[in-house]
C-alpha cells in the first residue's frame, strides 16, 4: 500500500546547490549537513521574515503542523552543522 501523494509547496526563492563551510577546511573534508529547499524556505519565512507559524504555512501551501516539523528540522540540521564543524549544502 502506498502512501499519501505529496503536496506540492511553494518555495519563493531558489536556494538549490548552495553551500556553506567552515573557513580553513577543504570541503572534501567536511560530513556534510543536507537542508531541503522546503526546510530553506520554512527558515526563511519564520526566522528571517518574522512570520508567525500559520502565515507561513499557508504562503508554503502546508499545514501548521507540517511547516512545524520543517522548521523543527532545519533548525536541527543547522546546529549540527555550527556544532560539529559540517558544511551545509541547500538544495
Amino acid at each position: 500500500m502506498r502512501g499519501r501523494k505529496p503536496i506540492q509547496r511553494y518555495i519563493d526563492a531558489d536556494h538549490s546547490n548552495i553551500c556553506f563551510k567552515p573557513c580553513g577546511i577543504k570541503r572534501t573534508e567536511l560530513e556534510k549537513v543536507i537542508l531541503r529547499e522546503d526546510e530553506m524556505e520554512a527558515l526563511r519565512l519564520a526566522d528571517y521574515e518574522g512570520l508567525y507559524q500559520q502565515e507561513c504555512a499557508d504562503k508554503m501551501g502546508i499545514s501548521r503542523t507540517t511547516f512545524s516539523r520543517l522548521v523543527e528540522s532545519a533548525r536541527k540540521k543547522i546546529a549540527d552543522a555550527l556544532l560539529h564543524t559540517k558544511a551545509i549544502r541547500i538544495g
